[in-house]
C-alpha cells in the first residue's frame, strides 16, 4: 500500500489548515498544523509583522520534511512552501510528498486575514508573501485549485486527485 504525504500550500489565508483537516478527515490521515512546527522566534518575528527570510525558514521546512518522512500510514501537513527550493527541500526528506496549491484572489485573501482574530500572523505579512509565491511546476507532483471555491469541493477535488494518483 502507498503511502500519501500531502502538503497543502499557498499564502496565509488562503484556507490550508479549513481544507487540511477536512482532507485528513476524508482520506483518514492524521493531520499536523505546520504552524505548530515553526520555532518560537519566527512566531514572534511574524506577530510583530517582520516577514521570514529563508534562513528563518529552513529549519522549519526541514521539520515538515521530517515529520512527513516519519509518517509511516501517510500525513496531511499545511505550510506554505511558497518557492520550489522550499518544496524541494521538504522533498529531500519526503520525496513523495505531493503538495496541494491553493490559489486565491489576493483581495479575497486580505478579506480572510482582515477577519482573523487568533493567528499569529497579520495581514500586513501578505504582500511579502505573495511576492515570493512560486506556483507549482509541470515537474511537481501536485494539483493547483482555487481557494475560493467552497471547503467540501476543495476537499473532494484532491480526495480524488490523491486516489488517482
Amino acid at each position: 500500500m502507498q503511502t500519501t504525504r500531502i502538503v497543502v500550500m499557498g499564502v496565509s489565508g488562503a484556507g490550508k489548515s479549513t481544507v487540511g483537516s477536512s482532507l485528513a478527515v476524508e482520506l483518514r490521515l492524521p493531520f499536523l498544523e505546520g504552524d505548530d512546527l515553526h520555532p518560537p522566534v519566527n512566531i514572534a518575528k511574524m506577530a510583530a509583522g517582520v516577514p521570514l527570510d529563508a534562513g528563518d525558514r529552513e529549519p522549519w521546512l526541514r521539520r515538515v520534511g521530517q515529520q512527513l518522512s516519519l509518517a509511516r500510514s501517510g500525513l496531511v501537513v499545511t505550510c506554505s512552501a511558497l518557492q520550489r527550493s522550499y518544496r524541494d527541500l521538504i522533498r529531500q526528506y519526503a520525496p513523495d510528498a505531493v503538495f496541494i496549491h491553493l490559489a486565491g484572489d489576493p483581495g479575497l485573501i486580505a478579506q480572510r486575514l482582515a477577519q482573523r482574530t487568533q493567528h499569529f500572523m497579520p495581514a500586513s505579512l501578505l504582500p511579502s508573501q505573495l511576492a515570493l509565491l512560486e506556483p507549482l511546476a509541470d515537474d511537481e507532483a501536485g494539483l493547483t485549485l482555487p481557494a475560493e471555491l467552497p471547503v467540501h469541493e476543495l476537499t473532494r477535488r484532491v480526495a480524488e486527485f490523491v486516489r488517482r494518483s
